[in-house]
């Protein structure tokens, strides 16, 4: 089978710090904790717990020891409860995620109403939440129901979303009669490449293959756009998730990834589908 692989996918560079300072971390320090998993990769996340991680969801179980905040972030009253604890942390979070932290902050002090475009359980939308007051988030039409009043807004997204639903919702948010709208694009530049890259594969390809953690955002939003361009897409974890039977009769199969998605996990996958008979 012939396998085209997406000119931009794979770690992105915020995963790659991300990994390395869990990995600094463990060598370094006994009792590691990460506060919710590092990244959106069931495979990194065993392989890290492997070495010693331990991935909590609460601050309060742990006492002592060194916590690791995931690359997504953390809430600012998380970060006030581990310094509160006296509990040592080293700091993974993405540095784009850092940047909205800081905007929403911002925009609060400077009498906006932040409203945050993207998805309210997602664990870093949570966490720009948490450093501004009752920010409205808005991940669909239904939810502008939640905007009320005439006043200033102070607009951010979520980084992974994708630049057509934020253009979305801003247009949306703009029918609506507000006074002034402050509009921030906190979208991330490499989710953008990749998910330009592959759509642009997707459309050239008899099947398409989206590599990563099914709860990770940006893999999701991946296999979403592709799917809108080849109903042959399927968004899988590994090789060994793959449904075998899908594969018969095609002949050329594109491959993409998440930015949390290792290496190891598309060669394996682009290995085993150019070795793949298809009318086997």
């Amino acid at each position: 089978m012939k396998v085209l692989v997406a000119e931009k996918c794979g770690f992105c560079p915020g995963v790659k710090s991300a990994i390395m300072l869990a990995k600094k971390t463990l060598a370094e320090h006994e009792h590691v904790y990460s506060l919710g998993p590092i990244i959106h990769n069931d495979d990194v996340v065993r392989e890290l717990a492997q070495k010693g991680l331990t991935t909590i969801d609460s601050v309060d179980p742990i006492d002592e020891g060194t916590v690791l905040i995931r690359s997504h972030g953390a809430t600012l009253k998380q970060l006030e409860k581990l310094k509160a604890k006296h509990l040592q942390i080293v700091d993974a979070t993405c540095v784009l995620v850092k940047r909205v932290q800081k905007i929403a902050r911002q925009l609060q002090e400077e009498g906006y109403k932040v409203v945050m475009i993207g998805d309210a359980h997602h664990p870093e939308t949570q966490a720009v939440v948490g450093f501004a007051k009752d920010v409205v988030v808005i991940g669909e039409a239904s939810d502008l129901s939640n905007l009320q009043g005439q006043g200033k807004l102070g607009i951010i997204c979520q980084t992974t979303d994708s630049p057509d639903h934020f253009a979305e919702m801003i247009a949306e948010i703009a029918k609506r009669g507000f006074s002034e709208l402050k509009i921030i694009n906190t979208l991330c530049r490499e989710t953008k490449q990749r998910q330009n890259a592959a759509v642009k594969l997707c459309k050239t390809v008899e099947i398409m293959f989206v590599l990563g953690g099914l709860h990770s955002a940006n893999t999701k939003k991946l296999a979403e756009l592709c799917k809108k361009h080849n109903n042959s897409t399927f968004h899988l974890q590994n090789w060994e998730e793959l449904d075998k039977t899908v594969l018969k009769g095609k002949k050329i199969a594109g491959v993409t990834a998440g930015a949390s998605t290792p290496d190891r996990v598309i060669d394996e996958l682009v290995a085993n589908l150019r070795a793949f008979e298809a009318d086997s």
